[in-house]
């Protein structure tokens, strides 16, 4: 959760009699930035904090999938930083829950993207965490702490009780904080895509809004670059949301899949950009 600080203030008087009055709060828990009251999305000015949904029907957490289809050919890039809760012992054999060659790609491609990052990823390299969070061309969005699921049977995903979903998001931005990510995104995506409504009841009280997406990129697991690339470039659309994955021993060929998918959707008059502009340029549809 993230933790404002409120100003201290001291008032001070001068007359015949002295007179100081300070107030002083301790710090308080508050919600992520949400959309202001009576908007469907918030501004995207600094005052108002990032562009977020309202919530939805209800009051759930709301779900984003894609921004608008017609004008301007916009496109995000979107890279899930998976690691599961238990994984620690395999990151020390020395798999690889990274991929820096994938990220010096998008630097050098010069491509905006929006990271969801898990808060165990973020624990397990802080450092390029940190440089993530600190690069203008990345923004930083939670992907949960543990990367359990949020529903049974999401692709054999261990599960996180209701009561510990909110705590679990919680705690990922608390990992991001602890790294050195200064504004992480008020933006969610749940571990495998998978979301029931208790799900969504469950983390109205955390203030964010739910980031799924339209075009599946097929590269976890996958070995040919080029048919994933075919799959991304097939589904493309203007204001499309593509996941794809930062994590080099579940996602080898990612690097190879962006050289060739950037050039090709810029060739085709697409321009890339973070899920938080897509979001801005909704106009509150989900």
């Amino acid at each position: 959760m993230i933790i404002r600080v409120r100003r201290i203030a001291a008032v001070c008087a001068l007359g015949t009699a002295l007179t100081a009055l300070a107030a002083c709060s301790a710090p308080q828990p508050v919600r992520a930035p949400r959309a202001t009251a009576g908007s469907a999305v918030a501004s995207a000015s600094p005052a108002a904090g990032p562009p977020t949904l309202a919530p939805g029907p209800a009051g759930l957490t709301p779900v984003f999938e894609h921004g608008p289809r017609t004008g301007d050919r916009a496109v995000a890039l979107t890279f899930d930083a998976d690691m599961t809760a238990d994984q620690g012992p395999r990151a020390a054999r020395g798999e690889r829950f990274d991929n820096p060659g994938l990220i010096a790609a998008l630097r050098e491609l010069k491509v905006p993207a929006t990271v969801f990052m898990t808060g165990r990823w973020a624990e397990q390299y802080p450092r390029q965490a940190r440089s993530l969070g600190r690069d203008p061309l990345f923004e930083i969005a939670n992907h949960s702490y543990s990367h359990y699921a949020f529903t049974e049977d999401c692709y054999g995903l261990p599960t996180v009780d209701e009561e510990r979903m909110r705590t679990d998001v919680e705690r990922a931005y608390a990992a991001f904080r602890e790294a050195g990510v200064p504004d992480p995104m008020p933006y969610f995506r749940f571990p495998g895509g998978c979301h029931d409504t208790r799900a969504l009841r469950a983390l109205t009280p955390a203030g964010v809004t739910a980031v799924r997406w339209d075009v599946v990129s097929g590269d976890a697991f996958a070995t040919d670059a080029g048919a994933v690339a075919r799959e991304v470039l097939d589904g493309v659309r203007p204001g499309s949301v593509v996941v794809l994955h930062c994590t080099l021993s579940a996602a080898p060929t990612t690097e190879r899949v962006v050289r060739e998918v950037v050039p090709e959707l810029r060739g085709k008059g697409f321009r890339f950009v973070k899920v938080s502009e897509l979001i801005g340029a909704s106009g509150g549809r989900r």
